[in-house]
């Protein structure tokens, strides 16, 4: 089958490790079955395991991929759900200390077919397009947590997006923008800023400008470079959610007498579960979104996809069809 695959890693050229060619087919086993992908989408965590973070060189050749649609054993369209328990582990799988994600010790999503545990896949719902379903698995499913069930924001309150421009803050005010939330966003560029109320924001600001009103809820996937105007920009009581830390886990400050006298939440959130991607691919064809997407690329081009990751060059998914 034809894959976009990790061969070495390199921290200074990421690009270097990626191979894009033949791999052998996949076969089903005992709780496993293949799925026949039709789409699948890239995420800098594609990158990060091509520079050697979260993938263990031992591990290599590892086919890359996280997010991905396609066609079941018995000719099911499905959602491929990216987060995979260890053996024997039931609740939440993103509970589980051992859980992994698809690329990380099974082979990804980012090829013709991929091998996944049977509960691994939710129904695609019947009119929505291989494309939108393939955006879903990892950055549209951690926004959909953040939002409806780690921030505790109701419809008509205000929330913060940090960063706008990312796969993650695009799904958060998308998502947010259909659910009835006030949504805002920072930017560092004013092309993304304005990119970011064409899909929804009601306002964007400057990185660290100051708001003109303390916010209910902010989404913080930046870290060390925003922490403190994110905790600033909150009303007392309010709560923070992160999801990531591309900039740094280690702010400057840290704003602790702030977080306590202010009695602010600080939630952390990580992917979400089987059941919340089913509830998210509901939302999403019930509210007729079609996550933004920045390219489509045949599956043979996937070097230019990672290459437009790679140089920041990207607001939106990049899928790659298949087939």
């Amino acid at each position: 089958m034809l894959a976009a695959y990790a061969v070495s890693q390199s921290a200074s050229d990421p690009l270097s490790g990626l191979e894009v060619g033949e791999r052998p087919d996949p076969k089903a086993r005992p709780g496993w079955e293949v799925v026949d992908l039709r789409a699948a989408a890239l995420n800098h965590h594609d990158v990060w395991s091509l520079r050697g973070v979260g993938l263990p060189a031992d591990r290599l050749p590892m086919v890359l991929g996280c997010d991905g649609a396609g066609v079941d054993a018995e000719g099911h369209e499905v959602i491929v759900h990216a987060v995979v328990p260890s053996d024997g582990w039931r609740g939440d799988e993103t509970l589980d200390p051992r859980r992994t994600l698809l690329s990380e010790l099974h082979d990804g999503t980012l090829a013709e077919k991929v091998l996944v545990p049977a509960g691994n896949v939710v129904p695609k719902p019947e009119s929505m397009s291989w494309q939108t379903a393939a955006c879903l698995s990892t950055a549209w499913l951690t926004a959909y947590r953040m939002l409806f069930t780690n921030s505790g924001v109701q419809p008509g309150e205000t929330v913060l997006v940090q960063g706008a421009g990312g796969g993650v803050a695009t799904a958060l005010i998308q998502l947010g923008s259909a659910a009835g939330y006030r949504m805002w966003a920072t930017s560092r560029d004013e092309t993304r800023g304005g990119r970011a109320l064409d899909i929804g924001a009601d306002r964007v600001f400057g990185s660290g400008e100051r708001l003109p009103e303390r916010v209910d809820a902010v989404m913080e996937t930046v870290g060390a470079a925003t922490w403190s105007h994110s905790v600033n920009s909150l009303r007392p009581g309010g709560t923070i959610v992160i999801s990531g830390a591309t900039s740094g886990d280690a702010p400057a400050k840290a704003e602790l007498t702030k977080i306590f006298f202010k009695q602010l939440r600080v939630v952390g959130s990580t992917m979400g579960s089987r059941e919340e991607l089913a509830q998210l691919a509901r939302f999403v064809q019930q509210r007729g979104i079609e996550p933004v997407v920045d390219s489509v690329l045949p599956l043979e081009q996937a070097r230019e996809g990672f290459a437009r990751m790679v140089d920041g060059d990207v607001f939106g998914k990049v899928v790659f069809t298949v087939g």
